[in-house]
């Protein structure tokens, strides 16, 4: 696979949009620009419990993945960034 360079400002115009990841709908609401990587955020009812600073509970939240964009084996797209159907949105 060939190399992909990935500008992060394309990234961020993704915020926002909804994918499909995993059998989940879920959105994109963030951008880890150093790895890259997107955070997706699950819109099914389940919840995760979220810690403080402190590591004490104090409320739930919807459950978060975080996605690789690049696979840093081959250079390329990451398989699980390509399956999400936006890299015609770069």
């Amino acid at each position: 696979m060939q190399s992909h360079s990935i500008n992060v400002d394309n990234l961020r115009n993704l915020i926002g949009q909804e994918v499909d990841y995993d059998g989940r709908r879920c959105k994109i609401i963030e951008i880890l620009e150093d790895i890259p990587a997107l955070i997706l955020q699950h819109h099914d009812p389940s919840t995760t419990i979220q810690a403080d600073q402190h590591g004490e509970a104090h409320r739930k939240v919807p459950g978060t993945i975080t996605l690789p964009v690049v696979d840093r084996e081959s250079g390329g797209l990451h398989p699980a960034f390509s399956d999400l159907n936006v890299s015609h949105l770069l």
